[in-house]
């Protein structure tokens, strides 16, 4: 998958057991990934170096997945404008609605398949599935 080699995904979870099985996942499809272990740290890799994509947990210490979209969409382009796919162990309609009110644009819940992780990854950067 030449083309995922290009695509930078930023993996946002306080688990590092959670990060290593997404990040397995990801560099087996070709993909480039980097890990945060909360909002404050994903908004200083941000600046640094914008991703193509980011998966962001929900419960994490400091700057919880919420905070973190709603702060991350009201960065400058380009940093407001990429793409997030939250996955939660968070299963309500409400916390579908609420990632989405916060400035998701997929929600997932936990767990997820390695091969359901890289289908959605690779729809979100305009990849093939």
């Amino acid at each position: 998958m030449a083309e995922a080699s290009s695509k930078r995904i930023l993996i946002i979870d306080d688990a590092s057991l959670v990060r290593r099985y997404y990040r397995d996942a990801l560099e087996r499809a070709g993909f480039e990934v980097d890990e945060a272990l909360n909002g404050v740290e994903a908004l200083e890799k941000l600046l640094g170096e914008p991703a193509d994509l980011l998966i962001v947990d929900v419960n994490m210490p400091q700057m919880d997945g919420f905070t973190f979209l709603r702060s991350l969409r009201q960065q400058a382009p380009p940093i407001a404008s990429i793409p997030a796919l939250v996955i939660s162990t968070e299963a309500g309609p409400h916390d579908r609605r609420a990632a989405r009110s916060a400035g998701a644009n997929f929600y997932l819940v936990k767990p997820v398949a390695q091969d359901v992780l890289v289908q959605h990854v690779s729809i979100m950067c305009g990849l093939p599935a």
